[in-house]
C-alpha cells in the first residue's frame, strides 16, 4: 500500500509540459486513473515475480544433493539436440510450450545455420514420485570443430543421453563423442530420435549401437522431439540411471570454471560446477591459477535465463560475476579452481582442461582502411566468449593492417566470420586458411610457422633446413558402401593414406584415412559431401606431424611478391594452383598505361603467366599514302617512348584487385 500512495501522490503533483513553452496542464482526472491501474499492475508483477522467485529458492534449497543430475545431450550435428532440449525444458515448466524454439542455441549464427556452436546450460526442477530432483542440462555442439566446448561440458556431467537419428544411424561423430564421454567415465543413456520420419529404422539404429559401442539398449528411449512422442520417458530414465554428483556442502568452497562470457555492465560472467562448499554474493574468493581475490557481487542459476539465487551449493551449476566486476578477460581461466580467502591450504585444485591449440590460420583485413579500429574492437568482443581464437596484428603493403587469426577448423572460422558479419556490421576480407609447419634447421633449431609470408625462401630451404613438417589428422569417415569407389579416388587424390575399412551393417561402410590437415582445409568435406550426394559424415583426430615437400607459392605482379596472396603449399598441387590464380587475378586487374604481367612462382621457378597488354595510341590513323619508312619511323618512335615510361613507372593496383580475387 505504501507504494501505492507513492503514485497518487506523484500522480496529484505531476504536471505535462507543452512543447511551446505555455504554462503547465495539470494531467485529467481520466488519465491519472490510467496511469495509477497500470503503475499497480506493475507492482503486482514485480511482488508476483518476487514469490515466484522465492518460492523456487525453497524448493532448491529443500533439494539435498542426492537428488541433483547433471547430464548434457550428446550427438551428430543436426540429430536434434535443441530441439530435445526444448521439449524436456517444457516438460518441467522452465518455458511454456509451443512459444519458443531452440531456447538454448541463443546465438543469430546458430538460428540461421541450424547448428549449435556454445555449449549452453539450464537448471530444471522435476517432480519424480512426489519427490522434487534438481536437474541441470548441458546441450552440446555436435561438429567436431568445437570438441573443445563439448569436453568442457563434460566435466560438469555425471551422464549424457546418447542421441541417434532413426533414419540416419550411427554417424562419425556420434562414434567420436561417444568415446569422449566414455573416456570420462559418464553414464550413457541411448536415445533414438526422429521416429515419426517415413525413412526411421530404430531397430536397425539400436543394432548399431550395440555393436559399435557395446551398449545395453534395454534401457533405450525411442522419441520424436520434434511431436514430442514418449519424450517424457527420458527424464525418468535420467533420475534412476544418472548418477548423483558427490560433494560435501560443509567443506572449504572448491569451485571449477567452466565457461565464462563478457557483460557490459557486470564484467565477465563465469560459469562455475561447485564440488565442495557453497558460495554466495559478499563471499570473498581466490583464483590458484592467477592468485587474484575477488568479491562475489551475484550467485544464480540459469533457468533458461540468468536467475538470482542466495546460494550456489556442492553439486550444482551455475553463474556468479563479482563486485567490482572482473574486467579482463584474461583473468577467467577454464578450468581454474577458485576457493574462499584463507582456505587455499585446506583445498586441493581440481585438473583443468587442456585448452586445444589452433589449426587453421586465416588473414582478416576490414574492406576500408579507416574501419580497422573497429574491426579490432569487434574481434576483441568476440573472442572474450571463445579462447580457442589465437589473435595477431599483422600489415600488408596490398591490404594495409589486419590480423592473423588462429582456428579450430573451417567451421569454427566461417561461424567467427559470419558473427563479426552480422553481429558487429563489420566488413571483413579473409584469406584463404592456411595451416601450421614445423621447420627443422640442420643446427637443432625447431621452428612453427603459421604465416605463409615467414616460411624460408628457396636458398635457405635447401642450404640451412633439415625438413618439414606438416600435421596430419586421422579422418573417420561413414557413409553408404555405394560411394566407396568415388570416396577412396577423394581421399588418395588428397594425399591419404588407408588405415581401415569395415562394414558396421550391410550397407554402411565406416573408413579411416590419415589425411595432411593443409588437404582437409581445402574445402575437403565440401566435396566429399559432393561425392556422397549428402550421405556422408566425418570426423577427425589429431594423428601428429609428418615429413613432407612443402614449398612457399607466391604471386608476382611485374616480379615484385604479393604478400597477401603468399600460401604454404605441397609441391604437388604447385601447378594446378597456380594457373588458377593467374587466370583469376588476371580478370580483376584493369588495363593500364604499362604492361602487366601476373606470374605465380615457387622461389626463381615461374609455374604460371599471364600477361595484361597496355593501352596503345594508334599513332598511324593520320598517315594515309605516306612512305613505309615514315611508318616505321613513328611505330619506333612509341616504342622508345613505351620503354622509358616502363623505366620510370610503376603499375598501381587497386585493392579492389585484390579484395575480388581473395574474395569466396
Amino acid at each position: 500500500m505504501r507504494g501505492c500512495r507513492q503514485v497518487l501522490r506523484w500522480l496529484s503533483t505531476s504536471t505535462r509540459y507543452p512543447v511551446s513553452g505555455l504554462p503547465p496542464r495539470p494531467i485529467q482526472w481520466s488519465e491519472q486513473r490510467r496511469l495509477f491501474t497500470s503503475s499497480v499492475a506493475r507492482l503486482a508483477r514485480q511482488a508476483q515475480t518476487a514469490k515466484t522467485l522465492s518460492d523456487l529458492e525453497k524448493r532448491i534449497a529443500a533439494i539435498p544433493i542426492e537428488r541433483y543430475r547433471n547430464f548434457c545431450i550428446v550427438a551428430h550435428v543436426d540429430h536434434g539436440k535443441s530441439t530435445l532440449s526444448d521439449r524436456l525444458l517444457e516438460l518441467t515448466g522452465t518455458i511454456q510450450p509451443g512459444e519458443n524454439h531452440q531456447v538454448l542455441d541463443k546465438l543469430d549464427v546458430e538460428r540461421e545455420r541450424g547448428i549449435t556452436v556454445k555449449a549452453q546450460t539450464c537448471t530444471m526442477l522435476y517432480n519424480y514420485k512426489g519427490e522434487d530432483y534438481l536437474l541441470h542440462l548441458v546441450d552440446t555442439p555436435g561438429h567436431v570443430d568445437f570438441r573443445a566446448e563439448v569436453s568442457r561440458s563434460y566435466a560438469s556431467c555425471g551422464g549424457a543421453l546418447l542421441l541417434v537419428d532413426a533414419s540416419q544411424g550411427v554417424q562419425a561423430q556420434t562414434v567420436a563423442n561417444f568415446y569422449l564421454a566414455f573416456a570420462q567415465g559418464l553414464e550413457l543413456i541411448p536415445v533414438i530420435n526422429k521416429v515419426d520420419l517415413p525413412s526411421a529404422e530404430p531397430e536397425r539404429a539400436l543394432e548399431q549401437m550395440r555393436t559399435s559401442f557395446e551398449l545395453d539398449t534395454s534401457k533405450a528411449v525411442l522419441v520424436s522431439a520434434k511431436t514430442g512422442l514418449n519424450v517424457d520417458q527420458i527424464l525418468p530414465s535420467v533420475v534412476e540411471n544418472i548418477p548423483a554428483p558427490v560433494g560435501d556442502s560443509k567443506k572449504p568452497l572448491r569451485m571449477l570454471l567452466v565457461d565464462s562470457w563478457y557483460s557490459t555492465y557486470k564484467g565477465v560472467i563465469l560459469l562455475v560446477r561447485i564440488f565442495d562448499g557453497e558460495v554466495k554474493a559478499g563471499d570473498h574468493v581466490v583464483s590458484f591459477a592467477t592468485g587474484l581475490k575477488y568479491t562475489v557481487g551475484e550467485v544464480g542459476i540459469m533457468h533458461p535465463e540468468q536467475t538470482p539465487q542466495c546460494v550456489l551449493r556442492a553439486g550444482q551449476v551455475g553463474y556468479i560475476y563479482f563486485n567490482p566486476g572482473m574486467k579482463r578477460s584474461n583473468e577467467a581461466k577454464i578450468g581454474d579452481t577458485f576457493t574462499r580467502v584463507g582456505c587455499e591450504k585446506e583445498v586441493e585444485p581440481l585438473p583443468g582442461f587442456e585448452e586445444p591449440k589452433a589449426m587453421v590460420f586465416v588473414a582478416a583485413y576490414p574492406t576500408d582502411v579507416d574501419d580497422f579500429d573497429r574491426l579490432e574492437d569487434s574481434i576483441n568482443q568476440l573472442i572474450l566468449n571463445d579462447r580457442s581464437i589465437t589473435v595477431q596484428k599483422e600489415s600488408s603493403e596490398a591490404l594495409g593492417a589486419g590480423f592473423r587469426l588462429g582456428f579450430l577448423g573451417t567451421l569454427h572460422c566461417s561461424v567467427f566470420e559470419d558473427r563479426l558479419r552480422h553481429e558487429y556490421g563489420t566488413k571483413i576480407l579473409i584469406t584463404p586458411p592456411t595451416v601450421p609447419v614445423r621447420v627443422i634447421y640442420k643446427d637443432g633449431r625447431e621452428e612453427t610457422i603459421t604465416n605463409p609470408v615467414h616460411f624460408p625462401d628457396e636458398e635457405t630451404l635447401h642450404l640451412r633446413v633439415q625438413e618439414v613438417l606438416e600435421p596430419c589428422v586421422l579422418a573417420t569417415l561413414t557413409f553408404p558402401d555405394e560411394y566407396l569407389g568415388r570416396v577412396i579416388e577423394l581421399c588418395e587424390a588428397n594425399r591419404g593414406v588407408q588405415k581401415s575399412l569395415e562394414y558396421f551393417t550391410s550397407s554402411q561402410v565406416i573408413l579411416k584415412y590419415e589425411i595432411p590437415l593443409m588437404q582437409l582445409v581445402d574445402d575437403f568435406f565440401g566435396k566429399l559431401k559432393g561425392s556422397t550426394k549428402g550421405y556422408a559424415s566425418m570426423d577427425y583426430e589429431d594423428a601428429g606431424w609428418k615429413p613432407s615437400n612443402i614449398v612457399k607459392l607466391q604471386l608476382l605482379v611485374n616480379k615484385k611478391p604479393v604478400d597477401a596472396v603468399s600460401r604454404i603449399v605441397h609441391y604437388s598441387q604447385v601447378d594446378r594452383l597456380g594457373r588458377q590464380w593467374v587466370t583469376k587475378f588476371k580478370e580483376h586487374v584493369e588495363r593500364q598505361m604499362f604492361e602487366i604481367v601476373i606470374q605465380a612462382a615457387v622461389g626463381r621457378r615461374i609455374v604460371a603467366r599471364e600477361t595484361i597488354k597496355p593501352y596503345r595510341k594508334d599513332v598511324l590513323a593520320k598517315l594515309h599514302a605516306s612512305d613505309i619508312t615514315r611508318r616505321r619511323k613513328l611505330l619506333e618512335k612509341q616504342k622508345e617512348g613505351r620503354k622509358r615510361l616502363n623505366a620510370i613507372g610503376n603499375v598501381v593496383i587497386d585493392q579492389s584487385a585484390y579484395q575480388a580475387f581473395l574474395a569466396k
